[in-house]
């Protein structure tokens, strides 16, 4: 089962057991993530809690390319200026007061996949990093909302781009965006969360939106600029071009008959200022 075509009954509810398995593993995660921690032991806890849940990572050993490298962990942990798919090695530092730390985590769960990530601020965020946040949360709820039956997937970018870059003077992060899944991790369509600028640069653009599609939705967004770069030509991790703070939500999603369902609800209830 991909992005395409209705699901059943049972469908969706193991779509949705799998992204309430996401939903628990960040629950968890805020009681444990604190300054002094490593990524290192963030992963080993992660894996641990999946283990718990009945659930395995589906990012561990993970390749973008038949020749790419494998992902070397359980989930994908970015600081900073990281945007998006980084490594329990990517930082070697214990966390400190002040980091800004994505956390991505993906789950197969009897057969389905969960995909979800939040931000989260160790301590009380800077105004600047209160609006990122603020950003990313308002752009994937409000990008969510304008997606109904029959309307292409560019609605999604065009309200997307508009909270970002208008509302809140950011920067989308080009050539990243969500995708669709559901029994693997990365399926058709493509989900951009720019708005195309020229003839081909995102096919899927006029996609109508269809029930049974299963989307993984996440503006990935940059205070300073929108472009990325990778690490040593490397998959990842990615990292922003001038090394600016970088965020990145994330909520999977069910569109049905009446409209978009978010099958990873809870997350926005929990906490993105974690103690210090």
């Amino acid at each position: 089962m991909s992005g395409t075509g209705r699901l059943s009954p049972a469908d969706v509810d193991g779509a949705y057991a799998a992204a309430q398995r996401v939903v628990d593993v960040h629950r968890a995660l805020v009681e444990f993530v604190r300054p002094g921690t490593t990524l290192a032991k963030i992963d080993q806890f992660v894996a641990a809690t999946l283990e718990r849940l009945g659930a395995s990572s589906c990012f561990l050993g993970y390749r973008q390319s038949l020749r790419g490298p494998k992902f070397p962990s359980h989930a994908c942990l970015s600081v900073n200026e990281c945007i998006v798919h980084g490594t329990a090695g990517s930082l070697v530092r214990p966390l400190a007061p002040g980091d800004v730390v994505k956390i991505d985590i993906g789950v197969l769960y009897r057969g389905w996949i969960g995909d979800a990530a939040w931000t989260y601020s160790l301590g009380t965020p800077t105004p600047q990093v209160r609006r990122l946040m603020d950003a990313g949360k308002k752009s994937l709820r409000d990008g969510i909302a304008s997606l109904e039956p029959n309307r292409p997937l560019l609605s999604w970018a065009k309200t997307v781009e508009r909270v970002v870059e208008k509302e809140y003077g950011f920067h989308l992060i080009r050539g990243l965006g969500g995708h669709g899944y559901g029994r693997r991790l990365h399926s058709e369509p493509f989900v951009s969360n720019s708005v195309p600028k020229h003839p081909g640069e995102w096919p899927d653009a006029a996609l109508p939106c269809a029930p049974g599609m299963l989307l993984a939705l996440e503006p990935m967004i940059g205070i300073g600029t929108g472009r990325q770069r990778a690490s040593n030509g490397n998959d990842w991790p990615v990292y922003t071009a001038d090394s600016s703070l970088a965020s990145h939500h994330e909520h999977d999603v069910l569109m049905t008959d009446a409209g978009p369902r978010i099958l990873t609800e809870g997350l926005d209830d929990l906490p993105d200022e974690l103690p210090v």
